[in-house]
C-alpha cells in the first residue's frame, strides 16, 4: 500500500508495533512523540514535538494522510470533541485507541456487544476513575456525532520489552525481581482468570490491517489475539524462562502489602477478561496462524532486554 500514515503519540509501545506492522505493507509512517527517536527505515519519520493543533494543521498542510492512529488518552471528553472534528476533516480513516477496559464484567467470552463498566457499575463507585470512563465518553461521542470515516479500537495489555505484565506488575519489575531472588506477590483471586494480554506484536499487527477495510468505519473492534492465557499461565511462562517466584495471597493481604489502583485492580485484574476475537479477524481477514503465541512474544522481549534464557 502506497499510503501515508500519522501516529499521534504513536513513540511507546502499542505505536512501535503498529508502526512495525505499517512498514511492512508498504505505507509511509510519520511518528509525533516527544521522546528522540531514530528511524531505521527510509519511509519512517519521527517527529519530535507535543502534540498541539497547531502542529497537526501543519503536517496536513504538507502532506495528506490516507489514515491516522490516534493513541493519546484523553482524561475528559470536553478535551477530545476538538481533536475529532479536526482529525476526521483531514484523513480517510481514523482509528481511535479506547481499551479494553471499557468492560464490565458481565459477558464471558467478551464480544463487541459486551455491557460496559459504566453500564455495570454504579456511578458513584466509578467518580475518580481516569481511564474507561473517558474512553466511553469519547466513543460514544463518536457514535452520536455525524463524521463516519472513524473506528474505534479497543486493544487488551500489550506486552513488550518495556512492560512485561503480571496482573498488577508492570514494567522490567519481573525480571528485576527474578535476578535479585525476590518473591512477587500477586492476588490469588485473578489465578485462573483469563488475563487480558497480548504480545504488543500481535495487537499492532491487528491494528495495522484495520485501517482501510471495508465496513469498519463507525464500528468497535476489540484487539486481541484470542490466546485468552489466564494471570497463572502467564506467571508459569515467567518462572520457566526466568526462575520468578511468585505468592498468591488473598485480595484483602495482597492489597494491604502492595498499595494500588484500585481501579485498576477491582474494576479489571478482577475481571475475566477471555475475548471472542472473530469481529476482528473477520474485518481484517487475520486467523491464528498470523500471530505469534504470547510466550514466543515474552522471548523475543527478553531478548531485547538482553536476558540470558
Amino acid at each position: 500500500m502506497d499510503k501515508n500514515v500519522l501516529l499521534i503519540a504513536g513513540g511507546g509501545t502499542l505505536g512501535t508495533a503498529t508502526a512495525e506492522e505499517l512498514l511492512k505493507l508498504g505505507c509511509a509512517v510519520d511518528v509525533i512523540c516527544p521522546e528522540e527517536k531514530q528511524s531505521c527505515h527510509p519511509r519512517l519519520t519521527f517527529i519530535r514535538d507535543v502534540v498541539s493543533e497547531e502542529l497537526l494543521l501543519r503536517l496536513f498542510a504538507a502532506k495528506h494522510y490516507h489514515g491516522i492512529v490516534n493513541f493519546i488518552h484523553y482524561n475528559t471528553l470536553e478535551e477530545y470533541i476538538p481533536v475529532h472534528t479536526l482529525l476526521t476533516a483531514h484523513t480517510d480513516h481514523l482509528l481511535f485507541l479506547s481499551s479494553y477496559r471499557v468492560y464490565g464484567d458481565a459477558q464471558h467470552p467478551i464480544t463487541e456487544e459486551a455491557p460496559l463498566l459504566v453500564d455495570t457499575v454504579a456511578a458513584d463507585v466509578l467518580s475518580g476513575e481516569t481511564y474507561a470512563v473517558p474512553k466511553t465518553a469519547c466513543e460514544r461521542y463518536m457514535a452520536a456525532s455525524d463524521t463516519h470515516n472513524w473506528t474505534v479500537v479497543r486493544p487488551v495489555i500489550s506486552f513488550s520489552q518495556h512492560r512485561l505484565d503480571i496482573v498488577m506488575r508492570s514494567g522490567t519489575e519481573v525480571v528485576d525481581a527474578a535476578r535479585e531472588g525476590r518473591i512477587l506477590t500477586l492476588p490469588a483471586a485473578c489465578r485462573h482468570l483469563t488475563a487480558g494480554l497480548d504480545w504488543a506484536g500481535n495487537t499492532g499487527k491487528l491494528i495495522a490491517h484495520l485501517l482501510w477495510k471495508p465496513g469498519v468505519c463507525r464500528e468497535a473492534y476489540t484487539v486481541s489475539s484470542g490466546q485468552n492465557l489466564t494471570w497463572e499461565q502467564v506467571a508459569n511462562i515467567y518462572t520457566d524462562l526466568l526462575g520468578a517466584r511468585f505468592e498468591w495471597l488473598d485480595t484483602d493481604t495482597y492489597v494491604r502489602r502492595n498499595p494500588t489502583n484500585p481501579y485498576g485492580l477491582y474494576c479489571d485484574r478482577l475481571y475475566d477478561r477471555a475475548v471472542d476475537n472473530r469481529k476482528i479477524l473477520a474485518a481484517t481477514g487475520l486467523t491464528a496462524a498470523d500471530f505469534l503465541p504470547i510466550r514466543e512474544g515474552v522471548i523475543r522481549e527478553l531478548q531485547k532486554l538482553g536476558v540470558s534464557l
